[in-house]
């Protein structure tokens, strides 16, 4: 059964766009003081905490079986643990609007994953040939540097690449959540996630002595804990039982204009022109994802 997606969803889409294009420009600013792996603690703590407190006030239940916490574990580690981690850790070796560029190919991994792993998004002509355009953007944005092996950020740039296979394996795992409240699944896979990066946080993000962040990163960790991870969250699985996981992955086409406008406003950041069109052929392979546009125009034709 093919999801479609109502003008709500679409609304909640770019809301989640805009949240999650934010992180990649709260990341920027940490990492002027915090390490990658203090950033992503930071992130997922606070995020964790906040949720926690909005379950108990509004006098939500949380789950207690095992399996469910089994679920959430893995979530959280496809979800926040390994792709925040590679992400940020990329944003030391190129900018935020350049790494949002990258997340975009999410799309392109998650269909092709739903192929192996679901059995009601399959791919057909149309998805076909948007994922094999999608992947010409991105050999345009990295292709040249990667064979020439002067490219500087090229492991940066892989690192992005396999967080988007993360991202895509967690919208398809997140599927078994259907029928449970978003704000349950949102606190469970991030609580997870703290968990687990509170130890090697610990253990291997923070410097030696004694050391107080500045306000800027403070307001910072404190803006990609509560906006982009604990509100994104809650709609993400919103949109996720609503649209399925395909659909919902559209989402990075749309972080990268929202990471470009932030880092270009606050950062002065700037992109290559080879960066640009190959974002236009990840942007023209979505048209081909979705399929409604060329649909409609073959049915005018056809009137």
């Amino acid at each position: 059964m093919e999801h479609q997606m109502k003008l709500l969803d679409w609304t909640l889409l770019f809301m989640l766009a805009f949240l999650w294009g934010g992180s990649f420009f709260f990341a920027e600013i940490a990492l002027k003081e915090l390490t990658p792996l203090v950033i992503v603690w930071g992130r997922v703590a606070i995020a964790a905490l906040i949720l926690l407190l909005i379950l108990r006030l509004k006098n939500i239940k949380i789950p207690t079986d095992k399996e469910t916490w089994a679920a959430f574990f893995v979530m959280g580690l496809l979800n926040n643990v390994i792709p925040f981690s590679l992400i940020v850790w990329a944003q030391t070796q190129m900018t935020g609007s350049l790494a949002s560029i990258f997340n975009a190919t999410t799309p392109l991994f998650t269909i092709m994953l739903a192929q192996i792993l679901t059995q009601d998004e399959k791919l057909n002509w149309l998805k076909g040939s948007g994922v094999i355009c999608g992947f010409m953007g991105v050999v345009i944005m990295v292709g040249i540097e990667a064979m020439n092996g002067i490219g500087g950020a090229v492991f940066a740039q892989i690192a992005v690449m396999i967080a988007a296979i993360s991202y895509g394996c967690s919208a398809i795992w997140g599927r078994r959540f259907k029928g449970r409240n978003p704000m349950v699944i949102a606190t469970g896979q991030v609580t997870c996630s703290a968990v687990v990066m509170t130890p090697i946080a610990l253990l291997f993000g923070f410097p030696s002595g004694f050391f107080v962040p500045s306000y800027e990163v403070v307001f910072a960790i404190v803006g990609i804990a509560i906006l982009c991870t604990a509100l994104a969250y809650v709609l993400y699985f919103r949109l996720l039982a609503t649209s399925g996981a395909t659909n919902l992955m559209l989402v990075t086409f749309l972080v990268p204009m929202s990471a470009i406008t932030l880092g270009s406003l606050f950062l002065g950041e700037r992109l290559e022109m080879s960066q640009l069109l190959g974002m236009g052929l990840i942007l023209f392979g979505l048209l081909l994802i979705d399929g409604r546009m060329l649909r409609h125009k073959i049915r005018k034709m056809r009137a």
